[in-house]
């Protein structure tokens, strides 16, 4: 009797053993998490999602994901979009956060909405309440002619302010534009660090002639505070900002000689790219002499 117990329990054990050892299997998940965050401007904007794929499916106007009927934007758990701060989208003042990236996809538009609610599983469903909607808008949705077969949310056309978010799976690309304050940002920061702040480091000076330059502003200030930056020590990168600062202000002469400057450091410091970038303005600017 003893014998036929313990024989039970070993069974049992190995049993429970086996069951055990099956639920530790790993395995590859049919929709994989992904994060994908990416600078805009000043600002990060982080999105978390699972990406299906085709799988040899009809995914738009399908069994999939079908027309005009709210879509969690991935799989699984909702799609989740985080900004550091606040945006701007589609005329949309979105303060920083994080909200659940729904999507309602129709054969010629899409509605993208960001939902306050990040709770939700999946799409919400019955428990879904559009009174709690951060933003509605509308977009079109594009062919691409290159398919995708994992459902991807991408950063493209990066500018200094603003950034294009991609929705891509199978052939077709839905975007909407993202826009960041960068401009009252960093005036700020030039107000009190350059232009009532005390001993400026040479990096500071060229920082801000930088910006001056590349958005259009003030270019006798930006020369000014570019000659500051390169007083003492100068660098072979900020002497080629100077000379493109005076090539935008028609003193191609000056432009030319400092460009000469760039470029004998740059050679000095084996920097091979500066080299070639300030032959080439040097080139372009003695046909504006």
């Amino acid at each position: 009797m003893k014998k036929s117990i313990l024989g039970f329990a070993l069974s049992a054990a190995l049993l429970f053993g086996a069951g055990a050892a099956q639920a530790q299997i790993a395995m590859p998940a049919p929709s994989p998490a992904s994060t994908v965050t990416q600078k805009v401007g000043l600002t990060d904007v982080t999105v978390t999602y699972s990406r299906p794929s085709v799988k040899g499916r009809t995914i738009f106007g399908g069994d999939v994901v079908p027309y005009d009927k709210m879509w969690r934007t991935g799989a699984n758990a909702a799609t989740i979009i985080k900004f550091s701060d606040v945006v701007t989208i589609a005329g949309n003042k979105i303060p920083a956060g994080e909200y659940a990236l729904y999507t309602i996809p129709g054969k010629t538009e899409w509605t993208i909405i960001l939902h306050k609610n990040t709770k939700h599983w999946g799409d919400g469903g019955k428990e879904y309440k559009q009174e709690e909607d951060q933003a509605r808008f509308k977009v079109k949705p594009e062919t691409n002619p290159r398919a995708v077969e994992s459902f991807t949310i991408n950063f493209a056309n990066l500018k200094n302010n603003a950034a294009d978010v991609e929705l891509l799976w199978d052939k077709t690309i839905a975007s909407f534009t993202i826009e960041t304050d960068v401009e009252s940002k960093v005036m700020a920061q030039i107000q009190e660090k350059v232009v009532n702040g005390k001993d400026v480091a040479p990096g500071m000076y060229a920082a801000a002639a930088t910006y001056y330059l590349e958005t259009g502003k003030d270019l006798k200030q930006a020369a000014e505070w570019m000659k500051k930056a390169n007083a003492n020590e100068p660098k072979f990168w900020n002497l080629h900002t100077q000379a493109k600062i005076q090539a935008k202000m028609k003193d191609y002469k000056g432009a030319i000689k400092t460009a000469e400057q760039s470029m004998a450091l740059a050679k000095k410091e084996n920097n091979d790219d500066y080299v070639r970038m300030n032959e080439k303005v040097i080139a372009e600017w003695k046909k504006m002499k």
